[in-house]
């Protein structure tokens, strides 16, 4: 990684552990008017299970219990795009497991902490800041702020504790399994903040990837074993294309497209290493089909074709302060008193607030994603082997 001297390191670590992956976004329960039994007629998935950090979590995590340096998700001018309202989710708008949810008619997933929310149509498990190494790791390290404690793992045993105490209650075990064949299962990013958390520490970077790997594959065959068969795993985005990254690095590092290169090379190992383990399932659990979502590269075609996409700022927050060329302060962010107001036009903006995407970015990607070429095997493919029950 580039050289932060002008912070501490305990700024420097906070930060970037921020930036990595703590992206706090609780949701309210607003959902779109939607035809389940058109979805269930077209063979489309009824259900959506939705798990990883603050890129999907839309209700987990709340102000006042998100990450430091982003306190402010509750307030305006978060959500104003959209709801027309805060809605805890660190965006103007909607994110990309939104869209999925669209894609499929079906309402936006509720938070799992949600105790009051509509949950027969799928439940998030997303946690704005989530490890996949188990917490206990970083704790006996010394290497966590415990602003969040909650791992990959922790999901899993919430999604166990739902799925067995609703809705698998009082169904045969062989009944259950076919409730699980029926859902998509979506994993959204994490890993990220692991590699935040062991900056400057004395534990080595490929330990922390390999632990890293294992706990995602770990995680991953659990719910395989437990009878999903249509799973959809996120990459990690180009996250040296935020502005917290252009801000902190070094201005000698940048890649060909003027973005952290020493970042974005971290997430794109990340990517190589996830997509070895995915092939490996793949061979181990050849009933289900596992779709490996491309952010990377997504992210990478929309900055190298901005304008393509309707964007003229690449790379300055919407909702900051500082002004040009990047709008962003780590100690006045959005929402703070100084940062009360945004842009007028966050359509034309691909960051949000400095660490979070616009809703128009996360569309764009969301596209590109279900409908563009950026999933393997492609998001159709999933629709149609559900629909004829493969």
């Amino acid at each position: 990684m580039a050289s932060f001297s002008s912070f501490s390191y305990q700024a420097t670590l906070l930060t970037l552990a921020i930036f990595f992956a703590s992206y706090a976004s609780t949701s309210s329960s607003s959902s779109t008017t939607v035809n389940a039994s058109r979805a269930t007629q077209a063979g489309h998935f009824t259900k959506i299970f939705a798990f990883g950090d603050s890129y999907t979590d839309t209700g987990n995590t709340k102000s006042d219990t998100g990450p430091n340096g982003f306190m402010h998700v509750s307030k305006p001018p978060y959500g104003m795009t959209f709801f027309h309202q805060p809605t805890n989710r660190y965006s103007d708008g909607r994110l990309v497991i939104d869209f999925v949810a669209e894609a499929l008619s079906l309402p936006y997933l509720p938070p799992y902490l949600n105790l009051k929310a509509n949950k027969v149509h799928g439940v998030n498990f997303a946690v704005a800041g989530a490890t996949a190494i188990n917490h206990s790791f970083f704790v006996r390290n010394n290497l966590t702020l415990n602003r969040t404690p909650q791992s990959i793992l922790t999901e899993l045993a919430w999604f166990k504790k739902f799925f067995n105490s609703q809705v698998c209650r009082g169904t045969k075990l062989r009944n259950c399994k076919a409730l699980m064949s029926d859902s998509l299962f979506w994993i959204g990013e994490i890993g990220a903040n692991d590699i935040a958390y062991n900056l400057g520490s004395t534990v080595s970077n490929a330990l922390i990837q390999k632990l890293t790997m294992d706990s995602v594959t770990l995680f991953l065959q659990e719910l395989l074993d437990m009878g999903a068969k249509y799973i959809v795993v996120q990459g990690a985005p180009p996250t040296g294309c935020l502005p917290l990254a252009l801000t902190l690095a070094a201005p000698d590092d940048r890649d060909e497209i003027g973005c952290v290169a020493s970042a974005n090379n971290q997430s794109y190992h990340h990517n190589s290493l996830l997509q070895v383990r995915l092939k490996y399932l793949r061979r181990r659990y050849p009933h289900a089909i596992i779709s490996y979502a491309d952010y990377w590269n997504a992210y990478q075609t929309i900055m190298k074709n901005t304008h393509k996409y309707g964007f003229t700022k690449p790379f300055m927050a919407c909702c900051g302060t500082g002004g040009p060329p990047l709008n962003f302060d780590i100690f006045s962010t959005c929402g703070s008193q100084a940062a009360s107001i945004a842009c007028p036009n966050p359509a034309k903006f691909i960051n949000w607030d400095g660490v979070h995407l616009t809703e128009g970015m996360y569309k764009v990607v969301a596209d590109l994603l279900l409908r563009g070429g950026y999933m393997h095997p492609p998001f159709n493919f999933l629709l149609s082997s559900r629909s004829r029950g493969v």
